[in-house]
């Protein structure tokens, strides 16, 4: 049987991988996964993460993706029948088996299509539970905290609850009551914690990986994903190129080499930005094809 342990590490290494290539690496260890079980797809989230890559811009990758899901599908409802042992219910008390009746009295069954990739979206309504504090503002934050923490979390709710009421009461001790920073920490929290496109914050709270007293003290850019942290210090480094003035006496060199068109011709600049007794900093840019790196 899979073990949900490497499932969860694959889960984890699929959605942070920045390329086709890497995921088309990560695809093909789960595709070799053998008895993967209902179960095992709900606790590891492992069906969502990969039928979500169904629409994927890569054609590879998408069909790939469809090609697991399919077998994933197959796999548990085969399972299913086995169980059942593929027999029709027997008649009660002389009268014909009404299916319709005997289905719409049962429990509604999670579908292998809503472990993979269309699982409804979980709310503090939708698994009935309240804030608990007997404070109608707390109440109603611990209950938005838990919105954003069980949207597309497959944990116990009691585990999900704990979390956003230790998320709270954090939150309401730091900030001296239900004060106009408190909720507006409260909003801060949520829209990251709701952000689709960064799902591991989300996971790394419930599983208590990250601590409720550490997270409530992190700001925007530290909760950001990987993905959103490397575009920003990007556009961090592009700005700093252009905040040296163009008017900066610049000297020309062929002590450098372009990495990319391979040629000579440069011009450098050198700036303390780090502390002083730190080396200074090159910026260098080739006159040939306009790239531009930095050293210290």
């Amino acid at each position: 049987m899979a073990d949900p342990v490497e499932l969860r590490k694959l889960v984890k290494q699929l959605q942070s991988s920045p390329s086709p290539t890497d995921i088309i690496g990560v695809l093909t260890i789960l595709k070799t996964q053998q008895n993967v079980t209902e179960a095992i797809l709900r606790e590891t989230k492992a069906g969502l993460a990969v039928g979500k890559l169904r629409s994927h811009a890569s054609k590879e990758v998408a069909d790939l993706a469809k090609e697991i899901v399919k077998k994933w599908k197959t796999a548990v409802e085969k399972a299913k029948h086995g169980s059942s042992g593929g027999t029709t219910p027997k008649p009660t008390n002389g009268k014909p088996f009404d299916r319709k009746s005997s289905t719409s009295n049962a429990s509604t069954p999670v579908t292998p299509t809503a472990m993979l990739g269309k699982q409804e979206t979980r709310t503090s309504k939708s698994d009935a539970i309240k804030g608990g504090t007997g404070d109608s503002t707390r109440d109603k934050c611990t209950e938005l905290i838990y919105d954003a923490l069980a949207s597309d979390s497959s944990a116990p709710i009691e585990l999900v609850l704990s979390r956003a009421r230790g998320i709270e009461k954090c939150v309401y001790n730091d900030n001296g009551g239900t004060t106009a920073v408190y909720k507006q920490k409260i909003r801060t929290l949520f829209v990251n914690l709701k952000d689709k496109n960064n799902p591991g914050l989300r996971e790394t709270v419930v599983s208590g990986d990250l601590a409720v007293e550490r997270f409530t003290k992190m700001t925007s850019q530290e909760m950001a994903s990987e993905e959103r942290k490397a575009a920003d210090s990007k556009i961090k480094e592009e700005n700093l190129f252009k905040s040296l003035s163009a008017a900066e006496q610049q000297a020309e060199t062929d002590a450098f080499q372009c990495s990319r068109c391979k040629q000579r011709k440069c011009r450098y600049r050198q700036a303390q930005t780090r502390s002083a007794d730190e080396p200074m900093t090159t910026f260098v840019t080739c006159t040939n094809c306009g790239n531009r790196w930095k050293f210290s």
